[in-house]
């Protein structure tokens, strides 16, 4: 993997983490302004920043350990 590659790693009971260069659309097409850096994507559904995680699955009991098959 060079600087270019995106990745999106599944974190145990958190968001997806994605690193690498992305564009995030609606579904009308309209782009989300992303940060600079490694962002995080909400999977617990409980982000008052959605699609972006603010930390809420620390306290609404989120688990999830997804591993893909080695």
């Amino acid at each position: 993997m060079d600087g270019s590659d995106v990745v999106i790693k599944v974190r145990d009971n958190g968001p997806y983490k994605i690193t690498g260069p992305v564009t995030i659309v609606d579904a009308q097409d309209n782009r989300f302004d992303v940060p600079e850096g490694p962002i995080a994507l909400c999977r617990c559904g409980q982000s008052q920043t959605k699609p972006f995680c603010d930390a809420s699955h620390r306290t609404s009991g989120f688990d999830a350990c997804e591993r893909a098959d080695a």
